[in-house]
C-alpha cells in the first residue's frame, strides 16, 4: 500500500510538472483569430506567463497602466486608494470610436433609467458591462485570469472583436482586493517549490490567519455593496452609479473539490423584490457559460448552492438596480496545483475557466444586448409606476451624527435625501431639524430604497448564503417612520454635510459633553488623551430646563493642566471635528445631582488590547480594529495567540475577546488572564468566546438547550433541517436599563440588535443584573425558527461579573457587525471607558 500511494504521488508530480511546463498563451487564448503584436503580452511586461506565478497588485497594475499606453481601445482611471495606498483601477474598453465620445455614451446610457426615456432606440446603444476579479484576495484565479483577458480585448483582431467593441462598453475592474490579493500573492509565491508538490497538507495551501481574502482591516468586501464603509466599495459603487452597466459579473473561488458555478442560484433563495425577469436573463445568460465551458471539457453546475437573497453582495446588488448580476466560483487550487477529488488541479487551469466565463459573459451581452437595455429602461419604469406616495423620515434629536452617517449611504447610492422644511412628530416620534431627513418613495431608486427600509419576517425558503435581514434605520438606532408627507420636507440635497453643532463659548465652571452623539467616544478619548480630568454623570440631572442624562460627561474647568482659555481653545476644536456637542455651564447648582456630586466618577484614560490570531475570527476581529483605529481615533494593541504567554498584560486596562472558533484561544492562557483581571483588568468577550469563558469559570451563566429532534425528515432533508436552526442574521429588540453603565448614551429604553447566535443566556434573577434584556417578541426583521423564537424570548446578551478588582463582560450578540451596525457601537465604547462603574 506504501508503494502504491509513493507511485501516485511521483505520477501526480510528474503530471504537475508536465503541465506547468507547457502552459502558454495558446492554453488560454481562442485560437481562430490573430493577435496585434504591438500589444506586449503578460509575461512580457510582468516576466512569466499568468499560471506560472501568482500575480501580485503592482505587476498587474504595471501590466494594465502598460495596456492603456499602447491600446487605443483601453483607458485607465484612479478612483482613489484603499487603506494600504494601492490605487483602485478601473479600465474603460471599447473601439477607439467609442472611447473618443465616451462621455455621451455614458449620458445617453444613463438617460434609460430616467424619466421619459421612451424615445430612446436601444437598437442603436452599446451595452456596458462591467466584470470585476477576486474580491477575496486569496481567490486569485480572477484577478489572474483579467491579465488575459484584457490582452484579448486589447490585441485581438478581425471583424468579430472590432463589431463586438463597437457595441460594448467594457468596465474593466482588474482587482476588487488590492490588499488582499498583494497578501495572498506573496503567500502563494514564497511558499512554491521549482517541483511544485500538490500534496494538500503543504505549506502553501495553508495561508496563516488571517490570510489574503480580506482587505486591510480583515472585512470580507463582498458584503459591503449595500453598507458602502469602505473606500475600495465606494470606489465601485460610485462606478456602478456613474454607469449602471447591463451585466456585472463578480468572479470567485470555492472548496478545491468543487468545479465550477455559475448563477442562477437556488431559485427558492431569490430576494422578492428582484424580479422574474432577472432571473430569467441571468439562466439565459448561463446558456453561453456552459456552451463555452462544453466546449473546454470543464464540469460545473448552476442553481444549487448559491443565492441571491442579500443586496449587499456583488452578484446580487446589480439585482435591485436594473441590472443582472453573475457570480462564478470556480474550485481553488489555493496555489500552484493541489491533489483534489477531482483530479490534480492546477492553477492556469482555474485561470482559463475565469477568462472563458469573462468571454462567454461578453458573447452573451452580444446576443442579448437589446434586451438586456430594454430589461434595465422598464425595471426603472416600473419601480416608478409602482412606487408610493409619501415619504420615509428617519433621524435622532439627540444623535444627528447617526442619522447623517445613513444619509451618506443614501445619497452614495443615488437616493434623493431631502432636508426637513420644519420639525414634526410622526408615530411618537420627533423629527427636528438639522438631524433629520426625508426621503420621498416616488423616485427612480424606489425599489433599492424599500429593500433598504424594509422589516421582512416572511420567507420562500428558511436557508440563507448570508443574513437574512439588514434593515437600515434599525442598524443605525433611528426614529423612522414610513409614513412622513413630503409637505414637510425642505431642500433637496445636492451635497450632505456632516451635522455641525453650536460650539461651547469660554466657561470658568464646566464644560458638559452630549453622551448620545455617536462620535461622543471619539471626543472623550480625545479629552483624555490630553491629559485632561472628565467626568461620567451617574444620574440624570437637569440645568435651565434642559436634561442631561446617564453618561453625560463633566470637564471641570479648575484644576486642569490647561489654562482656562487654551481648555476652551482645545473643546472647541473637539467639537468642532467630531460634531459632538459641548455646553459651556456657568454653575454646578443643577437640579439632581450637582456637578461637585459623588455620583459624577472619574474617567480615567483606557489602554485597550485584542486578542486576535489563529482560533479568532478575524472578521470580528477587523470590525473591532476598524472601529477604533477609523471611527474613533483610539489605539488598540493587536495581540496574537502566539505571543500571549510573553505578553506583559499589565499594560493594558481592556482586552478584548472576539468570537472564536474550535476550542478558543487554549487552556494555557487562564491562569494568566484571570490574574490580570483579579489585579483591576476588564475583559470583553463576544459570541463563541462566551462559551470558552464560562467552560474556564471567568463566569457562570445558565443557557437556554434547545434540542431540536427531526420528525418526518428524510437523510436528504437532513441538512435543510438543521440549516433552518441557525441563526445567520436577523434583528431583535432588546429592552435597556438606562440607568446601567452599559447602555448610557442611548435616549430610547428599547433598541434594535443583530444576533447570528443561538446562545441563548438566561437572565439574572435579580433584575438589575439584566441591563439589556430581549423582549417577550423580540424579532424585528429576518428569519429565525420557532423553537428558537421561542427561546430568546426574555434571555439577556449581555452578562457582567466582577472578578478580584476587575470585571468580566460577555456579549453574545456582534454590536461592531460589518461597520454599518452602528446603533450597537456604544455598547463596546461604554464597557470600555465605564467599566469600572458597572
Amino acid at each position: 500500500m506504501r508503494i502504491t500511494t509513493s507511485l501516485l504521488f511521483l505520477f501526480s508530480f510528474l503530471i504537475v510538472q508536465a503541465q506547468d511546463a507547457e502552459v502558454t498563451l495558446d492554453y488560454y487564448l481562442p485560437s481562430d483569430i490573430s493577435y496585434n503584436s504591438e500589444i506586449p503580452t503578460p509575461q512580457e511586461v510582468i516576466g512569466f506567463i499568468p499560471g506560472e506565478w501568482h500575480v501580485s497588485h503592482d505587476r498587474l497594475l504595471m501590466y494594465m497602466n502598460k495596456l492603456a499606453e499602447v491600446s487605443p481601445r483601453i483607458q485607465i482611471e484612479n478612483r482613489g486608494t484603499t487603506y494600504e495606498g494601492r490605487p483602485l483601477v478601473l479600465l474603460t474598453i471599447s473601439s477607439e470610436e467609442n472611447l473618443a465620445n465616451i462621455e455621451n455614451i455614458r449620458k445617453k446610457h444613463v438617460s434609460l433609467v430616467e424619466r421619459d426615456s421612451e424615445s430612446l432606440n436601444t437598437g442603436e446603444m452599446p451595452i456596458v458591462i462591467n466584470q470585476g476579479f477576486s474580491i477575496h484576495g486569496n481567490e486569485a484565479s480572477g484577478s489572474n485570469a483579467a491579465l488575459l483577458y484584457a490582452y484579448y480585448l486589447a490585441a485581438a483582431q478581425g471583424d468579430k472583436i472590432e463589431e463586438v467593441l463597437e457595441n460594448t462598453v467594457i468596465l474593466l475592474d482588474p482587482s476588487f482586493n488590492p490588499d488582499g490579493l498583494q497578501r495572498f500573492a506573496y503567500w502563494a509565491n514564497t511558499n512554491k517549490s521549482e517541483n511544485i508538490n500538490p500534496d494538500p497538507q503543504d505549506r502553501e495551501y495553508s495561508e496563516v490567519w488571517p490570510g489574503g481574502r480580506t482587505n486591510h482591516y480583515w472585512f470580507d468586501m463582498n458584503r459591503d455593496w449595500l453598507p458602502v464603509q469602505l473606500p475600495e466599495s465606494q470606489a465601485r459603487i460610485a462606478t456602478f452609479h456613474k454607469w449602471y452597466p447591463n451585466i456585472l459579473t463578480d468572479h470567485h473561488e470555492m472548496g478545491s473539490n468543487s468545479t465550477f458555478f455559475f448563477q442562477p442560484g437556488i431559485p427558492s433563495r431569490t430576494h422578492p423584490l428582484t424580479p422574474k425577469m432577472n432571473q430569467d436573463l441571468t439562466r439565459e445568460i448561463g446558456t453561453y457559460h456552459a456552451e463555452a465551458l462544453d466546449e473546454i471539457g470543464s464540469l460545473y453546475y448552476t442553481e444549487e448552492n448559491y443565492d441571491d437573497f442579500y443586496y449587499g453582495k456583488g452578484s446580487t446588488f446589480p439585482d435591485i438596480n436594473g441590472s443582472v448580476g453573475i457570480l462564478f466560483e470556480q474550485g481553488s487550487s489555493r496555489g500552484h496545483a493541489q491533489e483534489t477529488e477531482n483530479g490534480i488541479l492546477t492553477f492556469p487551469f482555474t485561470i482559463r475557466n475565469q477568462f472563458t466565463a469573462a468571454l462567454s459573459t461578453l458573447e452573451a451581452s452580444q446576443h442579448m444586448r437589446t434586451e438586456l437595455l430594454d430589461y434595465q429602461r422598464n425595471f426603472f419604469k416600473e419601480a416608478r409606476d409602482s412606487s408610493e406616495s409619501g415619504a420615509y423620515a428617519f433621524g435622532n434629536s439627540m444623535d444627528p451624527v447617526s442619522a447623517y452617517k445613513l444619509a451618506e449611504i443614501l445619497k452614495r447610492h443615488k437616493i434623493e435625501v431631502y432636508e426637513l422644511g420644519s420639525d414634526f412628530s410622526q408615530d411618537n416620534d420627533d423629527f427636528e431639524k438639522g438631524s433629520a431627513y426625508i426621503v420621498p418613495k416616488d423616485q427612480r431608486q424606489h425599489r433599492l430604497l424599500k429593500a433598504m427600509f424594509e422589516k421582512r419576517t416572511q420567507f420562500r425558503d428558511s436557508l440563507f448564503y448570508d443574513i437574512s435581514a439588514w434593515t437600515f434605520p434599525l442598524a443605525f438606532n433611528l426614529d423612522f417612520t414610513e409614513d412622513a408627507s413630503m409637505k414637510n420636507a425642505g431642500n433637496k440635497i445636492e451635497e450632505l454635510n456632516m451635522p455641525s453643532p453650536e460650539l461651547p463659548e469660554e466657561s470658568d465652571y464646566a464644560y458638559l459633553l452630549n453622551w448620545k452623539n455617536y462620535m461622543a467616544p471619539k471626543a472623550l478619548n480625545s479629552i483624555l488623551e490630553k491629559d485632561i480630568r472628565a467626568k461620567v454623570a451617574m444620574e440624570d440631572f437637569w440645568l435651565e430646563g434642559k436634561n442631561y442624562g446617564y453618561g453625560t460627561i463633566m470637564i471641570p474647568v479648575q484644576n486642569q493642566k490647561m489654562k482656562k482659555t487654551e481648555l476652551h481653545d482645545f473643546l472647541k476644536e473637539i467639537s468642532k471635528e467630531s460634531g459632538v456637542k459641548i455646553s459651556a455651564i456657568p454653575t454646578g447648582m443643577t437640579k439632581g445631582i450637582n456637578l461637585g456630586s459623588n455620583q459624577f466618577r472619574a474617567v480615567k484614560p483606557q489602554k485597550v488590547a485584542m486578542v486576535v490570531g489563529e482560533s479568532i475570527t478575524s472578521y470580528d476581529a477587523g470590525e473591532i480594529w476598524h472601529l477604533f483605529d477609523q471611527r474613533y481615533n483610539m489605539k488598540i494593541t493587536k495581540l496574537d495567540v502566539s505571543d500571549l504567554s510573553r505578553a506583559d498584560l499589565s499594560r493594558y486596562t481592556d482586552i478584548i475577546l472576539p468570537n472564536s472558533w474550535g476550542g478558543g484561544i487554549g487552556d494555557e492562557f487562564v491562569p494568566k488572564l484571570k490574574d490580570w483581571i483579579k489585579n483591576g483588568g476588564t475583559i470583553i468577550a463576544y459570541r463563541n468566546a462566551v462559551n470558552w469563558m464560562k467552560k474556564h469559570k471567568f463566569i457562570e451563566f445558565k443557557t437556554k438547550e434547545n434540542k431540536m429532534t427531526a420528525e418526518d425528515i428524510s437523510f436528504g432533508e437532513r441538512g435543510d433541517f438543521r440549516g433552518a436552526q441557525v441563526i445567520g442574521g436577523a434583528i431583535f429588540e432588546v429592552e435597556l436599563d438606562r440607568s446601567h453603565p452599559i447602555a448610557f448614551g442611548y435616549k430610547d429604553n428599547k433598541i434594535a440588535i443583530f444576533r447570528n447566535t443561538t446562545i441563548f443566556m438566561e437572565a439574572d434573577e435579580q433584575s438589575y443584573n439584566n441591563p439589556i434584556q430581549y423582549t417577550e417578541k423580540p424579532l424585528l426583521s429576518g428569519y429565525i425558527s420557532k423553537p428558537n423564537l421561542d427561546s430568546i424570548a426574555r434571555t439577556v446578551p449581555f452578562k457582567h461579573k466582577s472578578l478580584g478588582r476587575g470585571e468580566v463582560m460577555l456579549f453574545t450578540d456582534n454590536t461592531n457587525f460589518r461597520a454599518f451596525w452602528y446603533g450597537t457601537n456604544k455598547l463596546l465604547m461604554n464597557a470600555i471607558f465605564f467599566g469600572d462603574e458597572m
